[in-house]
Protein backbone atom coordinates (compact mmCIF):
# COMPACT_ATOMS: atom_id res chain seq x y z
CA UNK A 1 0.00 0.00 0.00
CA UNK A 2 1.54 3.55 -0.99
CA UNK A 3 2.46 5.75 2.39
CA UNK A 4 -0.20 8.28 1.28
CA UNK A 5 -3.02 6.06 1.85
CA UNK A 6 -2.25 6.21 5.29
CA UNK A 7 -3.08 9.58 6.16
CA UNK A 8 -5.84 10.89 7.85
CA UNK A 9 -8.28 12.76 6.67
CA UNK A 10 -8.25 15.65 8.44
CA UNK A 11 -4.95 16.90 6.87
CA UNK A 12 -1.81 18.44 7.87
CA UNK A 13 -0.41 21.27 10.26
CA UNK A 14 2.88 22.95 9.57
CA UNK A 15 4.70 26.22 9.92
CA UNK A 16 6.00 26.02 6.45
CA UNK A 17 4.78 23.73 3.59
CA UNK A 18 7.06 20.80 3.32
CA UNK A 19 8.15 19.44 0.19
CA UNK A 20 8.04 15.84 0.55
CA UNK A 21 7.35 12.89 3.00
CA UNK A 22 11.14 13.16 4.11
CA UNK A 23 10.38 16.43 6.36
CA UNK A 24 7.32 15.06 7.87
CA UNK A 25 6.65 13.36 11.38
CA UNK A 26 3.74 11.01 11.65
CA UNK A 27 1.21 10.97 14.22
CA UNK A 28 -0.51 7.85 15.06
CA UNK A 29 -3.93 8.63 16.27
CA UNK A 30 -7.77 8.87 16.23
CA UNK A 31 -7.63 12.06 18.66
CA UNK A 32 -8.65 14.38 17.03
CA UNK A 33 -8.13 17.18 20.74
CA UNK A 34 -4.50 15.45 20.76
CA UNK A 35 -3.92 16.17 17.33
CA UNK A 36 -4.31 20.09 17.83
CA UNK A 37 -2.53 20.51 20.71
CA UNK A 38 0.36 18.51 19.24
CA UNK A 39 0.37 21.15 16.05
CA UNK A 40 0.43 23.96 18.54
CA UNK A 41 3.94 22.56 20.26
CA UNK A 42 5.15 22.06 17.26
CA UNK A 43 4.48 24.92 15.34
CA UNK A 44 6.73 26.71 17.84
CA UNK A 45 9.70 24.39 16.39
CA UNK A 46 8.88 24.50 12.49
CA UNK A 47 8.15 20.89 13.16
CA UNK A 48 5.32 19.19 10.21
CA UNK A 49 3.36 16.58 11.28
CA UNK A 50 0.45 14.70 9.46
CA UNK A 51 -2.26 12.73 11.44
CA UNK A 52 -2.62 8.97 11.00
CA UNK A 53 -5.56 7.53 12.10
CA UNK A 54 -6.28 4.76 8.86
CA UNK A 55 -3.76 1.55 10.61
CA UNK A 56 -5.04 -0.72 13.40
CA UNK A 57 -2.46 -0.54 16.26
CA UNK A 58 -3.01 -2.54 19.28
CA UNK A 59 -2.61 -0.94 22.17
CA UNK A 60 -1.52 -3.84 24.47
CA UNK A 61 -1.69 -3.55 28.32
CA UNK A 62 1.59 -3.24 30.06
CA UNK A 63 2.42 -1.91 33.63
CA UNK A 64 3.56 1.47 32.63
CA UNK A 65 2.49 4.14 30.01
CA UNK A 66 6.11 4.26 28.45
CA UNK A 67 5.63 0.28 27.56
CA UNK A 68 1.92 0.79 25.70
CA UNK A 69 3.54 3.94 23.36
CA UNK A 70 7.07 2.03 22.91
CA UNK A 71 5.13 -1.10 21.83
CA UNK A 72 2.26 0.87 19.57
CA UNK A 73 5.26 2.98 17.72
CA UNK A 74 6.98 -0.11 16.94
CA UNK A 75 4.05 -1.87 15.33
CA UNK A 76 2.70 1.46 13.67
CA UNK A 77 6.32 1.24 12.30
CA UNK A 78 6.25 -2.40 10.98
CA UNK A 79 2.57 -1.56 9.17
CA UNK A 80 3.69 1.64 7.94
CA UNK A 81 7.64 1.91 7.26
CA UNK A 82 7.32 5.60 8.24
CA UNK A 83 8.65 8.00 10.94
CA UNK A 84 5.71 7.68 13.59
CA UNK A 85 4.60 8.99 17.00
CA UNK A 86 2.43 7.64 18.98
CA UNK A 87 1.22 8.86 22.75
CA UNK A 88 -0.01 7.42 25.59
CA UNK A 89 -1.68 9.21 28.80
CA UNK A 90 -2.59 8.20 32.22
CA UNK A 91 -4.47 9.73 35.26
CA UNK A 92 -2.70 8.45 38.22
CA UNK A 93 -4.61 8.97 41.52
CA UNK A 94 -2.87 8.62 44.74
CA UNK A 95 -5.91 7.54 46.83
CA UNK A 96 -6.45 4.80 44.29
CA UNK A 97 -2.87 3.54 44.05
CA UNK A 98 -2.06 4.95 41.26
CA UNK A 99 -5.30 3.74 39.46
CA UNK A 100 -6.23 3.70 36.81
CA UNK A 101 -2.69 4.65 35.90
CA UNK A 102 -1.79 2.82 32.73
CA UNK A 103 -5.24 1.72 31.92
CA UNK A 104 -7.01 5.36 32.09
CA UNK A 105 -8.22 4.98 28.16
CA UNK A 106 -10.05 1.43 28.86
CA UNK A 107 -11.47 2.92 32.45
CA UNK A 108 -12.70 6.48 30.66
CA UNK A 109 -14.36 4.15 27.94
CA UNK A 110 -16.42 2.21 30.17
CA UNK A 111 -17.39 4.08 33.31
CA UNK A 112 -16.46 7.67 32.92
CA UNK A 113 -16.02 10.49 35.08
CA UNK A 114 -19.22 10.30 37.46
CA UNK A 115 -17.69 7.06 38.11
CA UNK A 116 -14.05 8.04 39.29
CA UNK A 117 -15.72 10.62 41.33
CA UNK A 118 -17.96 8.36 42.68
CA UNK A 119 -14.63 6.31 43.81
CA UNK A 120 -13.54 9.18 45.23
CA UNK A 121 -16.92 11.14 47.24
CA UNK A 122 -15.66 9.76 50.80
CA UNK A 123 -11.81 10.12 49.83
CA UNK A 124 -10.18 13.55 51.59
CA UNK A 125 -6.57 12.78 49.69
CA UNK A 126 -7.63 13.78 45.83
CA UNK A 127 -3.77 14.04 45.15
CA UNK A 128 -3.37 13.53 41.06
CA UNK A 129 -1.13 12.87 38.51
CA UNK A 130 -1.31 12.98 34.85
CA UNK A 131 1.40 11.37 32.86
CA UNK A 132 2.25 11.91 29.51
CA UNK A 133 4.83 8.95 26.61
CA UNK A 134 5.54 9.64 23.59
CA UNK A 135 7.45 7.16 21.92
CA UNK A 136 9.19 8.00 18.41
CA UNK A 137 10.32 5.40 16.07
CA UNK A 138 11.17 4.97 12.71
CA UNK A 139 12.15 2.06 10.04
CA UNK A 140 15.94 2.01 10.62
CA UNK A 141 15.45 2.37 14.46
CA UNK A 142 15.41 -1.20 16.63
CA UNK A 143 13.67 0.56 19.68
CA UNK A 144 12.12 3.38 20.01
CA UNK A 145 12.58 6.52 22.03
CA UNK A 146 10.08 7.76 24.78
CA UNK A 147 9.54 11.50 26.12
CA UNK A 148 7.72 11.76 29.29
CA UNK A 149 5.93 15.09 30.75
CA UNK A 150 3.86 14.60 33.78
CA UNK A 151 1.45 17.02 36.20
CA UNK A 152 0.43 17.49 39.11
CA UNK A 153 -2.79 18.13 40.21
CA UNK A 154 -5.72 17.49 42.61
CA UNK A 155 -9.65 15.96 41.56
CA UNK A 156 -12.14 18.05 41.78
CA UNK A 157 -15.26 17.01 43.38
CA UNK A 158 -17.32 17.70 39.99
CA UNK A 159 -16.74 18.13 36.20
CA UNK A 160 -15.76 21.65 35.33
CA UNK A 161 -15.65 22.91 31.51
CA UNK A 162 -16.53 21.84 28.38
CA UNK A 163 -13.61 21.71 26.47
CA UNK A 164 -10.45 19.14 26.51
CA UNK A 165 -12.05 15.24 26.61
CA UNK A 166 -11.24 12.32 28.60
CA UNK A 167 -10.70 13.44 32.39
CA UNK A 168 -9.83 16.51 31.76
CA UNK A 169 -13.07 18.48 33.63
CA UNK A 170 -12.12 16.49 36.90
CA UNK A 171 -8.51 17.37 36.77
CA UNK A 172 -7.30 20.63 38.40
CA UNK A 173 -3.32 21.17 37.72
CA UNK A 174 -1.77 22.84 41.13
CA UNK A 175 -1.09 26.12 40.62
CA UNK A 176 -4.13 26.76 38.31
CA UNK A 177 -7.56 28.00 38.93
CA UNK A 178 -8.99 26.09 36.66
CA UNK A 179 -9.66 22.55 35.20
CA UNK A 180 -7.85 21.14 32.01
CA UNK A 181 -11.52 21.14 30.24
CA UNK A 182 -11.90 25.21 31.60
CA UNK A 183 -8.69 26.07 29.81
CA UNK A 184 -8.47 27.25 26.13
CA UNK A 185 -5.94 24.90 24.04
CA UNK A 186 -2.56 28.11 24.55
CA UNK A 187 -3.47 28.06 28.17
CA UNK A 188 -3.30 24.13 28.10
CA UNK A 189 -0.45 23.63 26.34
CA UNK A 190 1.45 25.78 29.01
CA UNK A 191 1.18 23.31 31.49
CA UNK A 192 -0.05 20.05 30.60
CA UNK A 193 1.75 16.95 30.66
CA UNK A 194 1.46 15.91 27.29
CA UNK A 195 2.47 20.09 26.01
CA UNK A 196 5.62 19.25 28.10
CA UNK A 197 6.03 15.51 26.93
CA UNK A 198 5.64 17.21 22.89
CA UNK A 199 8.01 20.20 23.91
CA UNK A 200 10.90 17.57 24.70
CA UNK A 201 10.21 15.23 21.33
CA UNK A 202 10.05 18.35 19.31
CA UNK A 203 13.50 19.89 20.82
CA UNK A 204 15.26 16.31 20.39
CA UNK A 205 13.10 16.26 16.58
CA UNK A 206 14.19 19.63 15.67
CA UNK A 207 18.17 18.89 16.49
CA UNK A 208 17.88 15.65 14.54
CA UNK A 209 20.23 15.56 11.11
CA UNK A 210 18.10 16.22 8.63
CA UNK A 211 19.93 13.69 6.62
CA UNK A 212 18.61 11.06 8.75
CA UNK A 213 14.86 11.89 8.84
CA UNK A 214 12.87 9.25 6.93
Amino acid sequence: MNSRSYIGAIGRCTMNAFPDLKTTVFFVTGNIHKFNEACQVFGTFGISTVMMKRINVVEAQFDTIEEIAERSALEAVQKTHLPVFVEDAGLFIKALNGFPGPYSSYVFRTIGNKAILKLMCRLRNRNATFRSAIAYSEPRMKKAIVFVGKVDGKLLKKERGARGFGFDPIFQPNFASKSFAEMTLEEKNQQSHRALALCKFAEWYALKPRAHKS
